[in-house]
């Protein structure tokens, strides 16, 4: 069994070791340290560690500011206070200007589990990757959280960092390269690509191996980055796989399945599927059920390539 670790666990333990080699770093919050697990930079650095108390968007505005006054920000609330409720700002304040903010928004997606409807945040890639410039990036383990962080930190400009509140298999190893921008081939195939992000990679993983039970024969491929999307490891797969299946924690409206066929259609038209959120709102329960009821598991990827197939 694989060791389990939340992203934004890898995301917590990051941020210590980034505030001593980027002392232009500071970290924000919305009254949410403990759950974002930004506390753990704020106990080692106090003096850069701002509480903004629950008001996302004076955060993202005050974020701006620090960062065009010449600091690095990272500024966490939960992604659906982050993209909801301080889309306007984070659009006009931090996208517009360019601003060196790292907007690392936490609890996405279904794996949100009891927290309900409210909390189950399915358009925040869709509503950030519309912003001009932005880079959205979705790790899909600890390993690779924090190499992401890493590079996030260390580039200039804004990003959206999306992280998930549930442990989550760690299938990296700490030598894996992980470069933004560049996905990543998991296992090669010549049947067709299973096309993962967050989560779901290991969930295509997994579907990977029960579909080389019957004889299909699956690459799979992690796009931890959104924008800028690798297009040349997609249009490879479009031109040697038969067929692209896409799987988010996310709806399969304007996330990573629409993106990758904003690829496909251009420049190598083949078969599709997605995986994902369909048009409606979560409910509160365990993750697991969750994740089966809405058809985000394993087996809903296994399905899916039979079908397109």
């Amino acid at each position: 069994m694989a060791d389990k670790m939340a992203t934004r666990q890898a995301y917590g333990k990051a941020l210590v070791e980034l505030g001593e080699k980027h002392p232009e770093l500071v970290v924000m919050d919305a009254d949410l340290s403990k759950s974002t697990m930004t506390a753990e930079f704020g106990k080692v650095y106090p003096e850069r560690f701002f509480n903004m108390g629950i008001a996302e968007q004076n955060l993202y505005a005050a974020a701006a500011g620090l960062a065009l006054s010449g600091k690095t920000v990272c500024a966490s609330t939960f992604a659906m206070f982050a993209s909801g409720r301080a889309f306007e700002i984070i659009r006009n304040s931090i996208g517009y200007t360019k601003a060196n903010v790292k907007i690392c928004a936490t609890h996405a997606g279904i794996t949100v589990g009891e927290d309900g409807a409210s909390h189950q945040t399915f358009e925040d890639i869709a509503l950030m990757r519309t912003i001009p410039g932005m880079t959205v990036i979705n790790p899909s383990d600890g390993v690779s959280a924090k190499k992401l962080l890493e590079q996030a930190v260390a580039m200039y400009g804004p990003c959206y960092v999306r992280l998930g509140r549930a442990a989550v298999p760690v299938f990296y190893g700490e030598d894996a390269e992980i470069t933004l921008g560049k996905g990543n081939l998991v296992k090669d195939g010549k049947d067709v690509t299973i096309v993962a992000t967050g989560i779901m990679v290991n969930e295509a993983v997994i579907a990977a191996e029960e579909l080389a039970k019957e004889g299909i024969d699956a690459r799979v491929i992690d796009i931890h980055t959104i924008k800028p999307l690798d297009e040349e490891i997609i249009i490879k797969a479009a031109c040697e796989t038969k067929a692209i299946v896409t799987a988010e924690e996310h709806s399969v409206i304007g996330g990573l399945g629409s993106a990758v066929a904003e690829v496909v259609v251009k420049n190598a038209p083949v078969k599709m599927a997605m995986v994902g959120q369909k048009d409606t709102f979560g409910e509160s329960g365990k993750p697991d059920q969750l994740k089966e009821k809405y058809s985000m598991t394993a087996a809903d990827i296994v399905a899916a390539v039979k079908g397109v197939l």
